[in-house]
């Protein structure tokens, strides 16, 4: 079974200069494209992005892979877009631990005796984390402090 992103792209930050456009996973949904694409309208319908703070006006339009809303602010415009996207693999989800598949017996196999003293002990503990690799070498100037000591700005006035 596939499973769905919900990605939301809206601009972020504050000032004509210091705004950006900017995208996040808002969700993930297990299942079919068509129910994705169901809980992310109902997720567009009741969003409230960084902008406008208040909005005047919502619109919400349907295209082919999501939505897009369009909010008017007391000074201009913005707008938001919805996309369902197929998540294909994560880094950071564990890898599942393989299970013993169960043998079929033959049919005409008995069934073994029961002995109290045969059963099995405790479960053996799981298998530990794997080695994390090596960090990479730090960069030449990574000891370099941003405000350079000899500008005397180190000290409080």
């Amino acid at each position: 079974m596939p499973r769905w992103g919900l990605l939301v792209e809206q601009n972020l930050g504050f000032g004509g200069q210091r705004r950006v456009w900017s995208g996040g996973v808002i969700d993930h949904v297990d299942g079919t494209r068509e129910e994705a694409l169901e809980v992310l309208r109902q997720r567009a319908e009741e969003y409230r992005p960084v902008h406008p703070t208040s909005p005047k006006r919502r619109r919400l339009y349907r295209e082919r892979d999501g939505f897009v809303l369009v909010l008017d602010g007391a000074w201009q415009s913005f707008h938001c877009r919805f996309t369902v996207i197929e998540q294909l693999y994560d880094s950071a989800e564990p890898k599942p631990v393989p299970q013993p598949e169960d043998v079929p017996r033959p049919p005409h196999a008995r069934e073994p005796e029961h002995d109290p003293q045969s059963e099995p002990g405790p479960p053996p503990p799981p298998p530990s984390a794997p080695v994390p690799a090596p960090e990479e070498p730090r960069a030449w100037d990574a000891d370099v402090p941003e405000v350079p000591s000899w500008l005397n700005r180190d000290r409080p006035p």
